[in-house]
This record gives structure tokens, C-alpha cells and sequence, in this order.
């Protein structure tokens, strides 16, 4: 039996040949590396609505030109006016860094164990054989306020995770991370506004409720430089099973999507410092009954830099029904439902047991339901 390839960036990075399994099919590959070197360079860059959130929350909740269309088509745009420090973000990215400087076995404390959707991942290589990512990533649980501290109480969760798995010297990292995903949190909850607003509901308010309390994630993603990033990616092609995703890129760029959700071409995505991308996920498709589109993308890499992200997963609490709400529902006159009803619970655990993230989740989700949860889905 083949050894476990170890993930080591530092190492990984300078290897002229990568290891096969993280060579993907000729099919799925970006395209050959651009004069820069950064894979996929070439690629046509797409044109998405760029959303003022606070224009919008203080001018009485119209919607940007193009936004209801974006959601319906890809599921994906960007938000500017957030409100959020640069500093702050600025720092989220300093002790990102810091912690992707440090040795693998340190880094490795906070190993992600199976099944579980949180810790440090260098590149799946534990349960993945083949298609591998190249990139290490953090992942960690960032609570809605009911459910981490009791009222008047500063949560303290994301800096309690830290020093508790990798120790005291973490505590500003942890503490960093906490007020970002705090930022996060609130952003992402105003974003809901203008969702609800694209979806003609009149409580531009109703769906942050469904969030109260939510099991969010925050992860940090680390794409080390790749001497052959033309055969490789850094994220292959998926949507996010979660509901809403807030990314922050660095200048490096990478990100793509396809610009129809599906047989279109893909289209890179120009990083802006100012700005965060947002993308609609599965459950939240679900939750619009299908009205909105789960975004698919991907991330290639770059053969001479190394780029990071920084991305928030908004999710309900784990036994949130996820269902549309009742306006919805009236809406489409008693038609058949385009998803059944199920608890993000579910399908987080099928994500993380019996099914590999990837264009078709959602789908296979509902088969894998209606076939009364046996077995696996596809890997």
C-alpha cells in the first residue's frame, strides 16, 4: 500500500515535480501558467455587482442594479462600505503568516481529526488519495452570540480555542481572530438584508433569525507558491455546502467562478482590498427554495508567490430546520418544494463522513436523504 504523502509547504514548494496525487485530471486543470506564473492567469475576469452595504442599510433598503440577477444566476458578488478595519484586517492576514511560518509539527497540534470540520489540514492528505489540494488551512468554530456567552459576556470562544489547542503564546492570534470573526458575524448577518430584499420579502429583517445563534467557521487558507501550478489547484471545483461565505483575498488573486453556475467558462475574480466577496451557499439556496444559486468556484495557485484568504462561513445552529420562510412558501402556490426539509446538522456530517465536496452536493445530499441515509456518497 502507497505511503501517505506528507503536506509539508515548506518543502512542497520547492520540489520541481509535485507528487501525483496532486496532479489533477487534464480536464479540471487551469490553464497553463501565464508569463507571471500564476495558473490560470489568462483567464477572462468576470463582472459582478459590487454592493455599498451601508448606502443600503441607511437608504431604505434598495437594491443595487444587477443583484437580484447575480443571485439567481451564480450566487456570488462583492460588498464594500462593510465597516470593517483594515487594520483588522491587516492583522488577520500578519498572524495568518505567523502561524503558516511556523514548523508542520507544531502547526500539526491543532490537527483536524476525522470527521470533525474543524482544525489544521495540511491538504486532506489524510482522507483524500487523489486530487489533493495544494494548501494548508485553519479552521475553527466561531459561535453566534446566544450560543457562546451569556448576555454582557465578551465571547471568548475563538481565543479559548487557541490557547487551549496550541498554547499561551497564541492568545493575540486567538484574540485577533475573535474581533474578525465578531466583524464577520455582523457583516454577514447585514448581508442577509440585502438577500432578503432580492427575494421580495417584506421583513428585509425575517432571515436573520434563521442565523441567531448560528455554528459559523472561520478558516484560513494558505496556498504555497507551485512549481508546476498548471497541473494542480488549490481548491478544485465545489460550492460551499454552508449558507454564506465572506471571503477577504490577498493580492495575489486565484479565485474563480463560473460565470452561469455551470457550463459556462470560468472567470477570474480581481482582488479588491476594500472589498469582501460573497458567496451563496447550498444551504442557502436551500433555503430560498432554489431561488438562489449555490456559486461554484475554485482556486488555482500561483508558481511564484504564495497567496492566503481569509473566509467566514456563515451556518445556522447545528438542528436549525432549514426551510424557506413562510412568505416563500405561499409564494409558490403550493408547488412541489425544490428541497425537503433537514437540520444543517445533517448535512454538515455528510459533508464530513460520506461525501467529498464538490459541484453536486446538494444533490447527492438529497439522494443520499431520500435513500434513507445509508452508505456513502460518491468520494
Amino acid at each position: 500500500m502507497a505511503a501517505v504523502v506528507v503536506f509539508d509547504a515548506e518543502v512542497m514548494c520547492r520540489e520541481e515535480r509535485i507528487p501525483g496525487q496532486f496532479v489533477w485530471p487534464a480536464e479540471e486543470r487551469p490553464p497553463a501558467a501565464a508569463a507571471d506564473g500564476v495558473a490560470g492567469g489568462g483567464v477572462e475576469e468576470i463582472e459582478i455587482p459590487v454592493v455599498d452595504i451601508a448606502a443600503f442599510l441607511n437608504g431604505g433598503g434598495e437594491i443595487p442594479a444587477g443583484l437580484a440577477e447575480a443571485c439567481e444566476r451564480h450566487g456570488f458578488f462583492q460588498v464594500v462600505g462593510h465597516g470593517v478595519d483594515p487594520t483588522l484586517i491587516a492583522e488577520a492576514y500578519r498572524c495568518c503568516d505567523a502561524f503558516y511560518a511556523r514548523p508542520l509539527a507544531e502547526k500539526q497540534r491543532a490537527a483536524r481529526r476525522p470527521g470533525e470540520s474543524y482544525g489544521y489540514a495540511s491538504s486532506f492528505t489524510g482522507r483524500f488519495k487523489s486530487k489533493l489540494p495544494w494548501k494548508e488551512t485553519l479552521s475553527f468554530h466561531c459561535p453566534g452570540a446566544a450560543a457562546a456567552a451569556a448576555p454582557g459576556k465578551k465571547m471568548s470562544a475563538v481565543a479559548d480555542y487557541f490557547v487551549g489547542v496550541l498554547g499561551k503564546d497564541y492568545r493575540h492570534m486567538g484574540e485577533v481572530y475573535q474581533e474578525y470573526c465578531d466583524e464577520m458575524t455582523r457583516l454577514a448577518l447585514d448581508v442577509t438584508e440585502v438577500l432578503a430584499a432580492t427575494l421580495g420579502l417584506a421583513d428585509r429583517g425575517e432571515l436573520r433569525g434563521f442565523f441567531a445563534g448560528g455554528d459559523s467557521t472561520m478558516r484560513l487558507n494558505y496556498y504555497p507558491p507551485c512549481r508546476q501550478p498548471h497541473l494542480t489547484l488549490g481548491t478544485g471545483p465545489h460550492r460551499d455546502p454552508t449558507s454564506l461565505t465572506l471571503l477577504h483575498q490577498d493580492g495575489v488573486g486565484g479565485l474563480q467562478v463560473r460565470a452561469g453556475g455551470g457550463a459556462d467558462e470560468w472567470r477570474a475574480v480581481r482582488p479588491r482590498a476594500d472589498a469582501f466577496v460573497v458567496n451563496i451557499g447550498d444551504t442557502f439556496a436551500a433555503l430560498t427554495g432554489g431561488r438562489h444559486a449555490s456559486c461554484l468556484h475554485r482556486a488555482v495557485v500561483s508558481g511564484g508567490a504564495a497567496r492566503r484568504s481569509l473566509t467566514f462561513f456563515l451556518n445556522p445552529q447545528l438542528d436549525r430546520v432549514v426551510r424557506p420562510p413562510e412568505a416563500l412558501l405561499l409564494a409558490d402556490g403550493g408547488t412541489p418544494r425544490a428541497y425537503p426539509d433537514f437540520t444543517w446538522r445533517e448535512f454538515l456530517e455528510f459533508t464530513q463522513r460520506h461525501y467529498r465536496s464538490d459541484e453536486s452536493t446538494l444533490d447527492a445530499f438529497m439522494s443520499w436523504v431520500a435513500g434513507g441515509r445509508g452508505g456513502d456518497g460518491k468520494q
